[in-house]
């Protein structure tokens, strides 16, 4: 399956419960990034031509336990998605040279 490159973004407010935000990026991320403010906060930055998404300490606030169980989180996540992309890759070239 092969498609344009787009970026979803998605909103439901239900009576009663929190707004949820959803953003899905099926185009390339142009860039990530993380660093520290002068503040001493961290956060990280996922950016496309369409979007942005920043990811920070709770409250923008000292880091927290539970802001080191989120980052490790993103941290598995992150590598679990580039060993995927690296084997699907491999797999896509092998099949690929296989079929010349």
């Amino acid at each position: 399956m092969t498609g344009r490159p787009y970026t979803h973004l998605s909103m439901s407010i239900d009576p009663g419960e929190r707004p949820r935000i959803g953003i899905s990026f099926y185009a390339s991320i142009t860039r990530a990034r993380a660093r520290v403010l002068e503040s001493g906060r961290p956060y990280l930055v996922l950016e496309s031509d369409e979007a942005d998404v920043t990811v920070s300490t709770t409250g923008a606030g000292p880091v927290t336990a539970e802001d080191l169980d989120i980052a490790r989180a993103i941290f598995n996540a992150a590598a679990r998605y580039l060993a995927d992309c690296e084997r699907l890759h491999a797999d896509h070239t092998e099949a690929t040279d296989s079929a010349a």
